[in-house]
């Protein structure tokens, strides 16, 4: 009896773990270096701040009159299903010198360095190249003029805004990027670049990731 009980919950911890992988949950068993492409991650920092930032804890991001809009959350190596992720040593933490690299691109540094450890171990890049290609990756989009220079509460399908990002982007097309959404406010735009940063590439499982809502609000810097 007791061995059937054992082999059942073997089954069903197998089974967890291959749901979890085809629904893209990280793949820690990843190699440095073994992925298909990126994903540069721009965060609304307005929408951020308004669900889920303490304006206390984040005041770097979230204080008043930090006038943020978008920020990069993050440039992260993706495969066609699924994504590596904290692939070490954990212990290689960033120089200040590779830092620098990071400096105006991330709300703050305790977030650069999270997704060092997180996603840019990964790449199979130092610590000052893995930033440097967030900052190229960064530089290539260019943002909306109507998000640009925000300043109020408006109103955006996903499609719309991906159509927004797309002829302000030349070569990018909405099954090149997903828009996120929580709560019916917009958290950020991700956008799917080939490995070497040099374009823009289609990304069918990113691209279905995207928010269901009808419509959302595009909440204006506090």
């Amino acid at each position: 009896m007791m061995k059937r009980l054992l082999v059942a919950a073997g089954l069903a911890l197998f089974g967890f773990t291959a749901a979890g992988h085809a629904q893209g949950f990280g793949q820690r068993s990843a190699a440095p270096g073994d992925f298909d492409f990126y994903v540069l991650a721009l965060s609304w920092s307005p929408g951020f701040c308004e669900l889920d930032g303490d304006r206390t804890r984040n005041r770097e991001q979230c204080g008043e009159g930090s006038g943020l809009r978008f920020v990069v959350h993050g440039l992260w190596p993706q495969n066609e299903r699924g994504y590596p992720s904290d692939c070490g040593p954990a212990g290689r933490s960033p120089s200040r010198i590779a830092m620098e690299q990071a400096e105006g691109l991330f709300p703050t540094e305790g977030l650069a360095r999270y997704q060092w450890r997180k996603h840019g171990t990964c790449t199979g890049s130092s610590p000052s190249d893995y930033f440097r290609d967030v900052r190229r990756a960064r530089e290539k989009v260019v943002i909306p003029p109507a998000l640009a220079k925000a300043d109020h509460d408006q109103s955006w399908t996903a499609i719309d805004l991906e159509r927004a990002f797309a002829a302000a982007n030349p070569g990018l097309r909405p099954d090149m990027m997903s828009v996120a959404c929580k709560r019916g406010v917009l958290q950020e735009v991700k956008i799917c670049f080939t490995r070497d940063l040099r374009d823009f590439r289609t990304c069918q499982q990113v691209d279905r990731s995207g928010c269901r809502a009808r419509e959302f609000t595009v909440v204006g810097p506090r």
